[in-house]
Formats: C-alpha cells, structure tokens, sequence
C-alpha cells in the first residue's frame, strides 16, 4: 500500500473533506480519491461515507485512522530528525480545551502561534466533555480539573482561582457579605452542571477548614458567562474563576471584590489547570514547540491573575 494514499485518508479524516486536503498536498481532489479508493481496496473496508454533504469516517475508518495516525506521526518525528529539520515547524496539531476558556484566551494565542509558524496547520476545537486524547485524536488538551493517572503527559500550569465578586449597584441595594454564612441571605449566581447546582466552598488561611455553603438565587445556568454578564447588570453575586473575568473588570469598577480574605473554590480541593498531551504526540517537534508556546503564551502565574 501506497504511503500518500496513507496520508492523504489520514487528511482527509481529520478535516473531512477531500478538496481541503488535495490543497494541503497540492494535488487535484481527483487524485486524492483515486488513492483513498485504492487503499479502500487493500484493506478490504469501505473507510469513508461520501455523499453531498461531505465526507464521514466509517466504524472500520475510524478505527484505522487511530492506528495509522500514530504510525504517521512517529514516521514524521523520525524524518525530522533524520533530516535535521527539527527547526523546521509544519503539518497539523489538533488542540482541545474548554469552550469559554478556549474563546476568551487560547484563540488569541492561536491566532499569534500562526505568525510564528506560518507553516503549521492548527485545529482548535472547544468542546466541555473530558474527552481521551488518544481516542478523539488530540496531540495536546487544556484541562481544568483534577488531573487523573491515564498514562498522559501532564504539565500544571496554574491552580484555578476564583474571585467573589458582586456590582457596586447590587451592592448599594443589598449590602455586602462579611462572612462566607452571609452568603445565604444574598441572590447568587450559581452555575448547575450535569452534577447539579454547584455549592461554594471557602477557607481562611488562618483557620485552615474549609466552609462549603449552599447558595441560593433567582438564576441558574449551565454557562458560566452568562452569569457573568447576570453580576454585570447587578442582578447578584458571582463565583467566577479568574480567567473569566473581563481584564481590569474589578479594578475599573465594573465588579467590587468580595471577602477578599477567603479562599474559595467550587470543590473541596481547588483545581488545577494542565496542558496534557499523549506521550508519543510529544516526541515530535511540532507538537513540542505548539506546548513550549501555549506554556509562554500563558506564562506563570498566568497573564489573566497579573491583570485581574
């Protein structure tokens, strides 16, 4: 079996579409076809669904692609090095992070990863679902969350944190809380995921136990922005991470601080924040420089705590 006809499925896998990938190798679309039919044939499985639409992997072509992509990029990692083209940044690195946190940060680093590395191809999917890098193809994931022991490479770049924050003109109207207690005679905002209605908790540094308390209020939501926007228009309290916050959102005066000498976390144990990634994605270069990038892109602590 033919190597390109190799890569060219693997493209077209990955973008689902057999024009984008007769543009990436500089081929006519024609030949891509002729050469996917033939490795179709080799294997003796239909890998593609093609109608008007566009292209879709079968059960068997979704399987293979898995197979064949970590074949591909060891291939590549063993060519770039042979060649002594490490220097050289090209091909495609898939990147998967949380929606919100993926279009208030990691579209600006993408957008400047692409000044750096005209040459590279980067998909950047946001989606909320855990998702198994290995199986949905990921070379590197942002994840916030406990990190648990899956055989991935992991670097932590920042424990999560999360500001109490209410607008001066909800303040004006309602008092502010002197204590985390106090928080039950107040609106809160409060983000219900899959596993319900989201409790608080918050320690004092001085005391060392952390107080969870079970906040109530007139809105709820899956969507952590729009509970942002709800603290905003002063419609009550708010439990945001960090990075969520508006740049200079609490020190222009859109958004007042709150029991500033509280810890506070949505969990018992605070999260983390990582970059985790398959151990083979990272022997190759490209994979590599994309993390070495995000990580400087980020820095530590990271950029949105200096500004906040």
């Amino acid at each position: 079996m033919h190597l390109k006809a190799h890569r060219y499925f693997a493209m077209v896998a990955s973008t689902g579409s057999f024009s984008a990938t007769a543009r990436h190798f500089q081929v006519p679309a024609s030949s891509v076809s002729r050469f996917i039919a033939a490795l179709e044939v080799d294997v003796g499985q239909q890998l593609l669904y093609r109608n008007t639409r566009g292209v879709t992997l079968t059960d068997a072509g979704e399987r293979y692609y898995l197979q064949i992509r970590t074949v591909l990029e060891l291939l590549d990692a063993a060519n770039e090095e042979i060649a002594g083209n490490a220097g050289s940044i090209r091909g495609v690195v898939r990147i998967n992070a949380p929606a919100a946190f993926g279009r208030l940060h990691l579209g600006r680093l993408v957008i400047e990863l692409q000044s750096a590395y005209p040459a590279l191809t980067t998909e950047l999917i946001l989606d909320d679902r855990y998702i198994d890098p290995v199986m949905d193809g990921a070379d590197i994931v942002l994840r916030i969350g406990q990190l648990e022991d899956s055989g991935l490479i992991g670097r932590q770049i920042c424990e999560q944190r999360y500001v109490l924050c209410a607008s001066p003109a909800y303040l004006q109207r309602h008092g502010e809380p002197d204590t985390p207690q106090a928080l039950r005679g107040h609106g809160c905002l409060i983000h219900k995921g899959n596993g319900g209605a989201e409790r608080w908790f918050f320690r004092h540094p001085a005391e060392g136990q952390v107080n969870a308390v079970d906040v109530t209020g007139t809105l709820r939501s899956n969507n952590s922005e729009v509970l942002l926007q709800a603290a905003l228009a002063g419609k009550g309290i708010g439990f945001f991470p960090t990075w969520l916050l508006p740049a200079g959102s609490i020190g222009k005066g859109q958004l007042q601080l709150l029991l500033p000498a509280w810890q506070g976390a949505m969990n018992a144990a605070p999260s983390q924040m990582y970059l985790i990634s398959p151990e083979n994605r990272l022997r190759s270069h490209k994979v590599r420089a994309v993390w070495d990038f995000l990580l400087a892109g980020i820095g530590a602590p990271p950029y949105w705590d200096r500004l906040s």
